[in-house]
């Protein structure tokens, strides 16, 4: 079996990676000691014992209000990071597959007329944290030349699915719903900015299309991940709202509100389709289940 290093194993996405191919006949993930991508020697504790034949980087700083409180962390986390890990590999000796995840948000301010969004349009971030993806990704396309690795960046768009952190706008929606129905909160849903559209994935399809990139992706390629379906937010919380079955009055939270907002956000993902095969296979309705069922348990659990 081939060894997979999946940093941030602990997280949203990697959790998920890692139940996911729990039962896989040709990647072994390999188990990781508590690290800190800002300290190096944590890292080479972290590779001691195995040198990986594929890396998945997810671990990271992910949430753009507080990329605008602490820019300065976020680079350190998201760039100066990724490379203490790529000088930890290399002393390790790696020279296999790294799958840089990171993320759609590099597009930046995009005119409806470029929707939907290909991996040809000039990146233009509008935020630190966008910032700090698209440096480290042009920071791991310089090593895949300097030291021949084949290295792929993935660009995710909105992922959703359960587990994921309440801070996150559908994760928020469909807790607050929750606790509506259980009676632990008044029939209201505080919101931010709702009349904006997102491509939004269920995550368990966004891990099929790493672990298929890294079978099949184009070395030095970049590949959206996303639906290719534009959805209104407030279209997504009616349903969510249904499929709890509560009524509830949205009430605008200004704390909420997010600075550069993009109004219409669409992908393509006819690349990664084309390249691995690789197509959405859940709802968006299942996914909403989803979240409203894991939310409803951890409820129960505190």
């Amino acid at each position: 079996m081939k060894k997979l290093l999946v940093t941030g194993q602990s997280g949203f996405v990697g959790s998920h990676l890692v139940q996911y191919l729990a039962d896989s006949s040709v990647w072994h993930v390999l188990p990781t000691p508590p690290f800190d991508l800002c300290d190096p020697a944590s890292l080479e504790h972290m590779l001691a014992h195995d040198c990986p034949d594929a890396v998945i980087h997810l671990a990271g700083q992910t949430f753009v209000p507080e990329a605008f409180r602490d820019p300065a962390k976020t680079i350190q986390i998201n760039l100066l990071g990724t490379l203490n890990l790529l000088q930890a590999l290399k002393a390790r000796g790696f020279n296999g597959t790294f799958l840089y995840v990171s993320s759609g948000d590099v597009y930046g301010q995009v005119d409806e007329a470029q929707l939907p969004i290909r991996e040809s349009l000039p990146p233009d971030p509008r935020n630190p944290y966008a910032v700090s993806k698209l440096s480290a990704e042009l920071l791991c396309r310089q090593w895949g030349h300097s030291e021949g690795w084949r290295m792929l960046i993935a660009r995710p768009f909105n992922h959703v699915g359960s587990g994921q952190n309440e801070s996150f706008v559908l994760s928020s929606v469909a807790r607050q719903l929750t606790r509506v129905k259980l009676g632990l909160q008044a029939p209201q849903l505080l919101i931010g900015d709702i009349d904006v559209t997102r491509d939004f994935l269920d995550v368990r399809d966004v891990i099929a299309a790493y672990i298929l990139l890294l079978e099949s992706g184009c070395k030095g390629d970049i590949y959206n991940v996303c639906s290719g379906k534009e959805r209104l937010l407030r279209d997504l919380i009616v349903e969510m709202s249904q499929l709890a079955g509560v009524q509830v009055e949205l009430v605008q939270d200004p704390a909420r509100m997010r600075r550069a907002e993009q109004r219409r956000v669409m992908g393509n993902a006819e690349k990664l389709q084309e390249m691995t095969g690789w197509r959405a296979g859940i709802t968006i309705t299942e996914t909403l289940q989803s979240m409203l069922s894991d939310w409803a348990t951890r409820e129960l659990e505190q």
